[in-house]
């Protein structure tokens, strides 16, 4: 009995890791890419990887998360999508070009600003005090100085009201507080009000407490320049926190899960996204009707927008690989704290009408209880050991090469060595915040939300 539970544990594992492989190829394929030149057509880079595995492994990736191979949709995806006019700008085109019969325009002005941003950012604050200074330091040490900045308070209690007031007449960038009327509550009415003010084409989200780097909208414009039919991209994030053993396991955590999106995104199948780091065309986000749909559950203004996108739009989603566009938010600095996130995010799994999102979630959740249910299983049967000594190998390093190449990319080389312990710890902590997540109900900016 032992060698038979213990031999399902091994395939429970080197399914996990075969799909694993699957998207660590994506990953690498984009990473490894050239840069591309604003400006130059694009084309879908070649899928070199398909002939370097085994079939069994490209077998085991799409059909665990129910994707079609992309021969079947190749096709497609490099269809251009057919919304005229609503194409991101590229430089020195913002003006109709003279003819032979009118006027020579006056040459542009050494300071000079297009009449519409190339971005609205869309930040949605409640009770933020305390973090909107240095938030609002990083938005005015942008590179990219074209795009304007709309902050809708959500009924603060706290002096973010005032505090925004005051910046708005000091920013060294357009800066507009957009408060919410009583009925309006939540983040989701807060980017809505902000977005109904918004000049720009494209709408570029980030949270309150975040931190962008200086180059974060210029990397954002580099890639719309380079994939003109894009209507939806997200981009990297990265904890911080002091050096404790818990901030390294949420930091090794967070970033799996940064990249598990990342690569579900490259192979065109998204699963998930961060509101912390994101971009949207205007125009896309009027197609799919916005959070119309979702507007009933509190939270999802970020994944379900994507799902939404690509299932209208197959093909024009993306994610933004470039350590320039890191956004850098604060880890939760309790237990308690990371709970109380991870129930708010589990919440949403029901709500998904996507088949990835929730194979996905299944496919993890089943591989880190099988392998803590072999630890149970050594103990009541030793003849086990060797099967599921080889499925924590098995899946331990399919987890060790998919993330190595993540931590390079967030600028955390280090953590590894960490994933024997966060493997121990996942299995309860993962069982614990799904089954809490069904309730629907959680406690979040001093609000109960269901």
């Amino acid at each position: 009995m032992g060698p038979v539970l213990g031999g399902l544990i091994l395939l429970v594992a080197a399914v996990y890791a075969a799909a694993m492989t699957w998207l660590r190829a994506a990953w690498i394929r984009e990473t490894a890419a050239p840069k591309l030149v604003p400006g130059t057509p694009y084309s879908e880079p070649p899928i070199p990887e398909i002939t370097k595995f085994p079939a069994w492994v490209l077998g085991v990736g799409y059909s665990v998360f129910g994707f079609k191979h992309p021969a079947s949709r190749i096709a497609q995806e490099r269809t251009p999508l057919p919304t005229p006019n609503t194409q991101h700008p590229t430089p020195n085109t913002q003006h109709p070009t003279p003819t032979a019969n009118s006027p020579t325009p006056p040459p542009p002005t050494p300071n000079s600003q297009p009449s519409t941003p190339t971005f609205s950012v869309l930040i949605a604050a409640r009770n933020e005090a305390a973090h909107l200074p240095a938030l609002l330091a990083a938005l005015a040490a942008q590179t990219h100085r074209d795009f304007e900045v709309l902050i809708a308070d959500d009924h603060s209690t706290d002096g973010t009201a005032a505090l925004l007031r005051a910046a708005a007449a000091t920013a060294g960038f357009p800066l507009r507080v957009v408060p919410l009327l009583p009925h309006q509550t939540g983040k989701k009415a807060a980017l809505a009000a902000a977005l109904a003010l918004a000049e720009a084409p494209w709408l570029v989200c980030t949270d309150a407490d975040c931190h962008p780097g200086p180059g974060w909208l210029a990397a954002y414009a580099a890639h719309l320049a380079c994939h003109p039919a894009a209507n939806f991209v997200s981009g990297p994030v990265r904890l911080t926190g002091p050096p404790t053993l818990f901030q390294h396991l949420l930091h090794l955590e967070f970033a799996g899960l940064v990249g598990v999106g990342a690569a579900c995104l490259a192979r065109q199948h998204p699963t998930m996204c961060n509101g912390a780091n994101l971009a949207y065309r205007r125009a896309a986000f009027a197609a799919v009707g916005g959070f119309a749909d979702t507007a009933h559950l509190a939270s999802g203004d970020d994944e379900f927008l994507l799902h939404a996108i690509h299932a209208r739009f197959p093909g024009t989603t993306s994610f933004l690989f470039d350590p320039a566009a890191v956004v850098e938010t604060a880890a939760p600095a309790t237990l308690a704290a990371l709970l109380r996130q991870r129930v708010r995010w589990a919440s949403k799994w029901r709500h998904y009408r996507a088949a990835a999102p929730q194979h996905l979630a299944l496919l993890v959740l089943t591989a880190n209880v099988a392998l803590a249910a072999g630890l149970g299983l050594v103990a009541w049967q030793s003849s086990s050991w060797p099967w599921v000594a080889a499925a924590w190998a098995t899946k331990l390093a399919a987890d060790a090469g998919f993330m190595a190449p993540v931590l390079r990319l967030l600028g955390q080389r280090r953590g590894l060595w960490l994933l024997p312990v966060l493997q121990l710890a996942y299995a309860p902590y993962a069982l614990g915040v799904g089954l809490t997540g069904l309730r629907g109900s959680y406690g979040w900016k001093d609000r109960r939300v269901r």
